[in-house]
């Protein structure tokens, strides 16, 4: 009888084994899911910030002109970063660039002030510029507004196909999570169904059945949850490693929305899925 018994107990451990493990499995793919989409929108907005629109001023425009102008820019609520390049800096830098010093042989400096914008995420789409190019405009000094139109739309776009590709994969993950845990769980509730048959006998009601299973598909999750943030952990620590810049991208919010999105997934997962287990075997029986 005890030979028995510790053999129950051996095979219930390999059961809660090989289902925090598979659960843990799914749920570093379904972390992967989250934390790829969440920095591909740090990503997107890093990438907008950093595109340029550049404004140039009139010839006949002074460093004075042109610096007033750049002030007034800048209370804009649109603009996260404004760099104003005056004519001398701006001979410098070509001077530096060129190798050669135009003024010696022009006999004058030829460049002319321009400023250098950085707009907030928010901001960087088609429609926007649109406006603020008009706004900029507007100003007599200003000669002209470019930036990169092409380059901008292509970010948007592939934003939002990253976005949706990350979101199909999380549906088919999810399905294969509950096929895979639904399959351990039907196994446990088959080696318990003496005990839950006695249960039933005595009148025990379903949501005392259900009980002790939901408690232990809550921690069960919860464990697997643990061991995927394990995983997941590892691989964003080598990946500060090795490329120290990240934290730009890969941000506390986006980790811990991530840890809890793990967490909440596994003990979610776990408990519908013995939940629809349970159910469905007192139905049949």
């Amino acid at each position: 009888m005890g030979k028995k018994t510790r053999k129950g107990h051996e095979g219930r451990g390999w059961q809660v084994a090989t289902l925090c493990v598979s659960t843990a499995l799914v749920l570093i793919l379904l972390g992967l899911v989250v934390f790829i989409g969440l920095t591909a929108n740090n990503l997107s907005d890093y990438v907008k910030e950093n595109l340029t629109v550049t404004v140039v001023f009139r010839d006949n425009v002074t460093n004075r002109e042109a610096a007033v102008v750049c002030r007034k820019l800048q209370t804009r609520p649109w603009v996260a970063h404004l760099e104003y390049i005056d004519r001398d800096r701006a001979l410098k830098e070509q001077t530096k660039a060129l190798g050669t010093d135009p003024s010696e042989f022009l006999g004058t400096n030829p460049f002319v002030p321009s400023a250098e914008i950085n707009l907030k995420a928010n901001q960087a789409n088609s429609d926007s510029l649109k406006l603020i190019t008009k706004q900029i405009k507007a100003y007599k000094q200003v000669s002209e507004v470019t930036y990169q139109k092409d380059l901008m739309d292509k970010v948007n776009s592939n934003l939002h196909k990253v976005m949706l590709i990350m979101l199909i994969i999380a549906l088919v993950l999810t399905c294969i999570s509950f096929s895979l845990i639904n399959n351990t769980v039907r196994l446990g509730i088959y080696e318990r169904r003496h005990a839950i048959g006695i249960m039933t006998l005595v009148g025990a009601s379903w949501a005392f059945i259900r009980k002790p299973f939901l408690k232990t598909a809550v921690l069960e999750g919860l464990i697997a949850g643990v061991l995927a943030l394990l995983v997941l952990a590892a691989g964003v620590w080598a990946l500060y490693i090795y490329e120290p810049d990240i934290q730009a991208i890969v941000t506390w919010q986006v980790i811990a929305i991530t840890a809890a999105a793990v967490l909440f997934s596994g003990m979610v997962i776990s408990t519908i899925c013995v939940y629809i287990s349970v159910t469905r075997y007192l139905h049949n029986n």
